[in-house]
């Protein structure tokens, strides 16, 4: 399946406030996140590497110890068991994570594609 409709994903909701779809393949996960405004990430951390680029709004990020205020077109870095938290600030976000290898705690979770009507 190497074209994805993201709509063709059932929506997962991990924290309130928060829906991602989560495609993924043997080494790689993609994450589309829709974010509320003021919906949080909590501090956490696990063994994957997450990279990943804000696409619509603004959000607090922090990785580790730095806190910065991260706008459209953003994009960051998270090593392995760094600790990391998100939230929305002044309007909903979008945000694009890619985790390596695969989160294996969400590709468990009910993320069923769905097959397009045709």
């Amino acid at each position: 399946m190497p074209f994805i409709n993201i709509n063709d994903y059932q929506p997962i909701e991990p924290v309130p406030g928060c829906r991602m779809r989560t495609p993924f393949g043997k080494n790689l996960m993609l994450s589309y996140l829709e974010m509320d405004d003021g919906a949080e990430v909590p501090l956490h951390h696990h063994p994957h590497e997450q990279g990943g680029m804000l696409l619509k709004g603004r959000m607090q990020l922090t990785i580790g110890d730095e806190t910065r205020i991260c706008e459209a077109g953003s994009m960051f870095l998270i090593p392995p068991n760094t600790p990391h938290r998100a939230v929305a600030i002044d309007g909903p976000a979008v945000v694009l994570d890619v985790f390596s290898p695969v989160r294996e705690d969400y590709a468990e979770l009910v993320n069923r594609y769905i097959p397009p009507v045709k």
